[in-house]
């Protein structure tokens, strides 16, 4: 019998696999399509702390979404790996110094200000049609969203991937986030909110 850790393990594996094999030309053009998605679609307020991340192997670039959401007033941040279970959001200021985060990704120096994101684009191996995610496996995001919960916060949380993540069913545990929106190639959609 499989475990749930082995069935999300595999479902992650074949997601990857299918987004490693799309055309590094393509995935350049889907991530500017996306990032117009997004101006359109993205309500952002002056001022609100958006975070994103800097992408790593063939994931989604989101730099020019946030780009697109920093020209609509956005205060940017990237999260900064601490250890083995904790990220902050660092500020991502124009030409302030960027540091080695580990995974092939960098962020802002340690000197940058810590902020709370208002706003979160979540990177994700797999998703299914429920708003259900898959990460990367370590957790980083499910406890850096609990603690902004725990301290009265309620961000919105955009999943960022493409088309071919999406899986048919995600097996989902307790701890699980459920991401409301995901942004892929094919627009911003919408999951009803868990009853």
């Amino acid at each position: 019998m499989t475990s749930l850790k082995e069935l999300k393990k595999k479902l992650r594996r074949e997601a990857l696999g299918r987004r490693d094999a799309l055309d590094p030309f393509w995935r350049a053009e889907a991530a500017l399509e996306m990032a117009e998605t997004a101006r359109d679609s993205v309500a952002v307020e002056p001022g609100q702390i958006v975070s994103g991340f800097w992408p790593m192997r063939s994931e989604v670039d989101v730099r020019p979404l946030m780009f697109a959401l920093r020209e609509k007033g956005a205060r940017l941040c990237l999260p900064a790996i601490l250890d083995k279970t904790t990220i902050v959001f660092r500020e991502l200021v124009r030409g302030a110094p960027m540091i080695d985060m580990g995974f092939g990704t960098v962020g802002p120096h340690e000197e940058a200000e810590v902020l709370d994101p208002q706003m979160m684009l979540v990177p994700l191996a797999a998703f299914d049609a429920r708003g259900h995610r898959i990460g990367y496996g370590a957790g980083y995001y499910d406890r850096a969203i609990a603690r902004l919960v725990d301290k009265g916060q309620k961000p919105r949380l955009i999943g960022i991937a493409f088309d071919c993540q999406e899986v048919v069913l995600v097996p989902d545990e307790s701890h699980d986030v459920t991401i409301p929106e995901i942004l892929t190639e094919s627009g911003l959609r919408r999951f009803a909110p868990k009853l």
